[in-house]
């Protein structure tokens, strides 16, 4: 049985969505706000956290700060904000994904779902990807340069295992979005770019110049090839 820590400082959101994913066969704890957060996470090690953005002492943002230095758990995001830039600060601060609010419990939950199976889905690529001195190993979900381990979010990983897994192919941010989250998770191309932004970050020596996730502009993205 998966565990989802909810977070939520009004106390109607965490009984309703507690019943409700109950019901639909998870296991929860909950915190009111995000340094209670931290504390559940650290003693419940919970498989997805539902997260709200505007709480106090502690807000959603800042608790994504603090947890994605301890753990790579996935995170969805629970906002009533629609600005994009609100949007796009969660998923660089790790976020996997993000619900507007207000939302329906079944989209919630079919959300939930794709999130965990994509983080546990069988492996169809090979374990170990190697290409221009990065390491990805699938089957223990790390990620090294060198000496150097990487700390990679779960979206993070699974885009650069795609990207990795053929060198020089150029993906479109369409089919970036349809490999990691699929047709039910709204098309918001500029996920990708925060993700591959982040990538570059973590991965390149010098992101600004990068030569391991190249642009092809117009067009989308590729991992280097046998000819850079």
């Amino acid at each position: 049985m998966k565990t989802i820590l909810i977070v939520d400082d009004k106390l109607n959101a965490l009984r309703l969505l507690t019943d409700y994913l109950t019901e639909n066969g998870f296991r929860t704890v909950t915190a009111s706000n995000g340094r209670e957060a931290l504390f559940v996470a650290r003693h419940e090690k919970p498989d997805l956290v539902l997260l709200d953005i505007m709480m106090p002492e502690m807000d959603g943002l800042e608790f994504m700060r603090h947890f994605r230095r301890e753990r790579q758990t996935p995170v969805i995001m629970l906002t009533a904000r629609v600005e994009e830039t609100d949007k796009v600060v969660g998923l660089e601060l790790g976020a996997d994904d993000y619900v507007t609010k207000p939302f329906g419990m079944a989209e919630l939950v079919a959300r939930i779902r794709a999130v965990l199976r994509r983080v546990g889905e069988p492996v169809t690529a090979p374990d170990v990807l190697r290409v221009g001195g990065i390491v990805l190993d699938r089957g223990t979900h790390l990620v090294r340069i060198g000496d150097r381990k990487i700390e990679l979010t779960p979206s993070e990983f699974e885009m650069l295992a795609v990207l990795m897994n053929a060198p020089g192919q150029v993906f479109t941010r369409a089919q970036l979005l349809e490999k990691l989250k699929g047709d039910l998770f709204e098309n918001v191309e500029r996920t990708i770019d925060v993700h591959v932004r982040n990538l570059r970050v973590k991965l390149e020596p010098d992101p600004a110049n990068p030569q391991y996730i190249l642009t092809v502009f117009g067009v989308g993205y590729r991992f280097m090839g046998e000819e850079d």
